[in-house]
């Protein structure tokens, strides 16, 4: 196996606040791997460095063996990098079978909005009908993106990274606001997608599901690694476990 995503003392601060602080992992080709830790961690900090939202102070972020610690997101799109958001992000007045197949060409092409559009149609249409499919959005196509109810959207979301080929996708917080029915729906739709060959990166509250899911825990605290490895171990560890209490986690879907 050979490291897709690398970190090497990566590190941010805002004003007097360490928000991370000299994190250093790989994860491998085809891992499935959750970020997690209390609240004010750093988790979507340092998810956003490695996206290319943030630059760090130090460090570097290595995709494929590529450096792109000073390339902007686009340039690390087409290093197999997808992100998903925790508030989603669709364009609310396209359809949703637009929103994936402007997507799919955002990750190989800086053309204007609507040029992209018109020739993205031609060329994916039949492709990110399939991938809406895949995630559970079949028949939704046609229907305005603005107009499907969270569980839905979080799925679109979802399609909407899966249409830029990724290597690796990043999940902000891909359960937040789902009850305890789509948060299990949106799981088995992620686990899918993993099953596929694709890493995952999931930053999530809902422990439970974590728990369920994932081969490899990553926790962060006060910007830090406190904990790295197999999930039962690593919430064995009393520093990892000291520091969730009273920490706020959430180890089952918002009602």
């Amino acid at each position: 196996m050979s490291a897709v995503l690398q970190l090497d003392d990566v590190a941010i601060r805002f004003g007097g606040v360490q928000a991370v602080g000299g994190v250093s992992c790989a994860v491998e080709a085809g891992d499935f791997v959750g970020l997690i830790g209390p609240n004010g961690a750093g988790k979507t900090t340092l998810i956003r460095i490695i996206a290319g939202l943030l630059r760090p102070d130090r460090g570097k972020v290595i995709l494929g063996g590529i450096d792109v610690t000073g390339d902007p997101t686009s340039a690390r799109v087409r290093c197999g990098l997808a992100l998903t958001h925790q508030i989603v992000r669709p364009f609310r007045e396209m359809t949703v079978l637009d929103n994936v197949v402007l997507a799919a060409g955002i990750g190989y092409t800086s053309e204007p909005l609507r040029a992209l559009l018109h020739v993205s149609r031609r060329r994916e249409s039949e492709r990110a009908a399939a991938i809406l499919a895949s995630v559970g959005l079949a028949g939704t196509e046609r229907k305005l993106a603005g107009a499907l109810p969270l569980g839905q959207l979080k799925r679109l979301e979802l399609a909407r990274a899966l249409a830029v080929s990724p290597k690796v996708v990043l999940l902000d917080e891909p359960l937040a606001g789902l009850n305890h029915t789509e948060a299990s729906k949106q799981v088995e739709t992620i686990s899918e997608v993993h099953q596929r060959g694709i890493t995952v990166v999931l930053v999530e509250h809902n422990l439970e599901e974590v728990m369920r899911i994932c081969r490899r825990l990553i926790v962060l605290n006060n910007g830090i690694v406190i904990g790295d490895g197999e999930p039962r171990e690593v919430m064995a560890d009393p520093v990892v476990h000291d520091a969730y209490v009273g920490g706020g986690m959430v180890t089952h879907a918002e009602a």
